[in-house]
């Protein structure tokens, strides 16, 4: 597998110094690896639908899952959810205390609240107790939608001022009762807003901090403010945790979460596909090529880099930077790639088949030897 970072020092980002919490088994925040999240839309009371949902999401890549508690019948079906989980369940909780306080019981690794709707300080020392008895971690979760009435009168309207206000207020309330594994989040649907926030944020604060750009939309806009808000703060070395808010499918969620952060050179995970948007000069179908590569090379999690180009133009050079690469070189083959060398012709009707195995093949022996190494 390629590593050019050691030789490319532009590529580094430098993150931000934070102090380091536990979800569940996940670490978040110091030097640990970006966890992606994402939120099951399934009834949470619908129990099969939703684990089915949470395995779907697990096996595209997702650390951790929230589920939301609306009422007691969720907090109860939360704890089957829980203990059937393969990943840690972040309880997402608004308004009333006790389905926080249920959670914690119901063995939630993570407690979303929200400090615009969640009540008086009394009820917030009472959801903190619930999270030191069993053991999880909470999330301040300011939204520029939901922010304290006195904010807004003190600010007239959303702003990065107000919503730092808060999440440090609710961060002060949770020293005070010496609870300090908490991250926070400060999300609009605004990028500026969000950015903003967010950046000040991490001024005045050494925790860690779970990034979004809330209600951002449909697959294609919402992916696009998404990558530029979330991306920007990643870029800038702010973020621990993230999730990618779409109207969609939450596995989409994962997949773009771990695009940005594959794109940044942040984390690695499955295979990175490297190709051109064809024109005339093409040497085989590349829009349906990659479309059906990505489907079939979508259980691969070692990271690896695939270069599928139509022309020689850019081919040759882009394969030179891949583990595996196909350059488009005449009407009914192209040029295999390995390790930036050209290795031989293949032709074009059995191209994705090989390209599968070799990609497997090579996914496999980086796993033996990954695995031999002690430690």
């Amino acid at each position: 597998m390629k590593d050019h970072n050691s030789i490319r020092p532009w590529r580094s980002i430098v993150r931000r110094r934070s102090r380091q919490i536990m979800v569940g088994t996940v670490p978040v925040g110091g030097d640990s690896p970006i966890s992606v999240q994402t939120m099951t839309n399934t009834a949470t009371t619908d129990v099969a639908g939703t684990l089915e949902q949470i395995r779907q999401c697990a096996d595209a890549g997702a650390d951790l899952v929230r589920v939301s508690v609306p009422d007691q019948d969720s907090s109860k079906a939360l704890k089957q959810i829980v203990a059937d989980s393969p990943v840690p369940i972040i309880a997402d909780i608004h308004f009333h205390y006790m389905r926080a306080i249920e959670s914690a019981k119901a063995g939630a690794a993570c407690l979303r609240i929200n400090p615009g709707n969640i009540g008086s300080q009394q009820r917030i020392r009472e959801v903190i107790r619930a999270a030191k008895d069993y053991g999880c971690a909470i999330r301040i979760g300011v939204n520029a939608g939901s922010l304290e009435r006195h904010l807004l009168e003190k600010y007239r309207e959303p702003c990065p001022e107000a919503m730092v206000e808060s999440g440090l207020s609710h961060i002060a309330i949770l020293e005070e009762n010496d609870f300090r594994n908490y991250k926070i989040s400060c999300k609009a649907s605004d990028i500026f807003l969000s950015v903003a926030a967010y950046q000040d944020l991490a001024e005045q604060t050494d925790a860690p901090i779970h990034l979004g750009i809330t209600e951002a939309g449909s697959a294609i806009p919402g992916t696009v403010k998404s990558s530029l808000g979330i991306g920007s703060l990643l870029w800038a070395g702010i973020g621990d945790t993230l999730r990618v808010s779409l109207s969609a499918d939450p596995v989409e969620e994962v997949r773009i979460g771990f695009e940005v952060l594959k794109a940044l050179n942040l984390r690695h995970r499955g295979v990175n596909i490297i190709a051109c948007p064809s024109c005339a000069r093409q040497g085989f179908d590349v829009i349906r090529t990659v479309a059906e590569l990505e489907g079939r090379l979508a259980h691969i999690r070692t990271p690896l880099s695939l270069s599928i180009i139509g022309c020689v133009v850019n081919g040759p050079g882009e394969a030179l930077m891949t583990d595996i690469g196909f350059t488009g070189g005449g009407k009914d083959s192209g040029m295999v790639y390995v390790a930036g060398s050209a290795l031989h012709k293949m032709s074009n009707a059995s191209m994705i088949d090989q390209i599968v195995e070799m990609v497997e093949e090579r996914a496999e022996e980086i796993e033996r030897v990954e695995a031999s190494v002690p430690g």
